[in-house]
């Protein structure tokens, strides 16, 4: 076996879920990451934990749930009941993305798409209360939607991944330090992107591979109805085996009141009419991990870039939103990506803290 694959199965059983003897841990992979997945259960079989595999969670394959979605009715489709019991009782829950046709459900109807999530959301509720981690094995479909070979494609997964994660940690804190104390932040880049929203008493999260691995993030949720403005998203987003390029939204009072892209508008209408929750911002993210350089459509990877924003509309996470607020409940949690890497600048209550990538604590940075 590749040592890079049992490296990245003990940082994830390790660092991120720091599983411990007795942890009943839930396993999703599917067949083409066999050989991570045998990793971790080594890994867990040597901290005394009980695992358990799901094949790719909800429908056993990706082939499955796109049959599924193609012959039910959209009436019909009911509540993840049972795997919300099985997330209730789980301690630790560990997702593995490969993909061996990453266009699998491009012909499964998006209103069809959408009443699955808002079916499935009780259970990811479960899920994100348990110690969880979403990682990425490196299939060779998903080396091919990046345009690498198989083995760049590896090194770049590793190098995201099998890193130094404390320094990392340090690394965002100074970001962190400057976002969680804040009550406004302004997204200026090119002349279609001014956004200003308030973060006011929102927690500021510090993502250095628990959750997330690879990790390379600073986020927080927006105050839902602040949000003001317009912003065209540089990169495009691959959501439902549909590429969404050059998407735009325009926010009044926190709403997304109209919206655009250059290919599968469609697509993101029907993202945005999920449920009302899922026209406002969930998320305001600032990528930070240096080691991913290049763009791949796939947001676990492209939203931690350097010199990017990411804004997600639906759900807030709970953890950025104090006691006492109530979050911004969606089904569905979906990033798109803003390149602040020209002509761009991150404004935290009137003072420039990045400027085209570069950031008031690195060097380089221009006034």
């Amino acid at each position: 076996m590749d040592p890079r694959v049992r490296e990245h199965a003990a940082v994830v059983v390790e660092h991120s879920t720091s599983v411990e003897a007795g942890d009943r841990v839930v396993v999703n992979a599917p067949p083409v990451a066999e050989d991570f997945a045998v990793a971790v259960y080594e890994e867990l079989a040597e901290r005394g934990a009980h695992p358990l595999m799901l094949y790719n969670g909800r429908f056993g394959s990706a082939r499955a749930e796109r049959a599924y979605l193609r012959a039910v009715d959209e009436d019909d489709i009911g509540a993840h009941e049972h795997l919300e019991a099985l997330y209730e009782h789980v301690d630790v829950a560990i997702r593995v993305r490969a993909d061996e046709n990453v266009t699998e459900s491009s012909d499964v109807d998006g209103e069809t798409q959408a009443a699955f999530q808002r079916a499935y959301a009780p259970a990811r509720s479960e899920l994100l209360d348990t110690r969880w981690c979403l990682t990425q094995y490196p299939a060779p479909a998903n080396a091919q939607l990046a345009n690498m070979s198989t083995e760049a494609y590896e090194e770049f997964v590793y190098d995201a991944v099998n890193k130094d994660w404390e320094t990392q940690r340090e690394h965002q804190q100074q970001m962190v330090e400057i976002l969680d104390p804040a009550e406004e932040v302004r997204i200026v880049s090119g002349t279609e992107t001014d956004l200003t929203m308030s973060v006011a008493g929102m927690r500021t999260l510090n993502d250095h591979g628990e959750h997330n691995l690879p990790g390379g993030e600073v986020f927080t949720a927006p105050v839902p109805e602040s949000v003001e403005g317009t912003v065209r998203f540089d990169l495009p987003l691959y959501h439902q085996s549909h590429e969404i390029e050059n998407a735009s939204l325009e926010f009044e009072e926190g709403r997304v009141v109209d919206y655009d892209a250059d290919r599968n508008a469609d697509v993101l209408g029907d993202v945005l009419d999920t449920d009302p929750g899922a026209r406002y911002l969930g998320e305001l993210g600032i990528g930070m991990n240096r080691d991913i350089d290049r763009f791949t459509y796939n947001m676990l990877f492209d939203e931690k870039m350097g010199d990017t924003v990411h804004l997600a509309v639906g759900m807030a996470y709970d953890d950025c939103v104090p006691e006492g607020r109530e979050p911004n409940e969606s089904a569905v949690h979906v990033d798109m990506i803003v390149d602040m890497s020209e002509d761009s600048r991150i404004e935290v209550d009137g003072e420039v803290v990045q400027r085209d990538g570069t950031f008031v604590f690195e060097d380089g940075f221009e006034e």
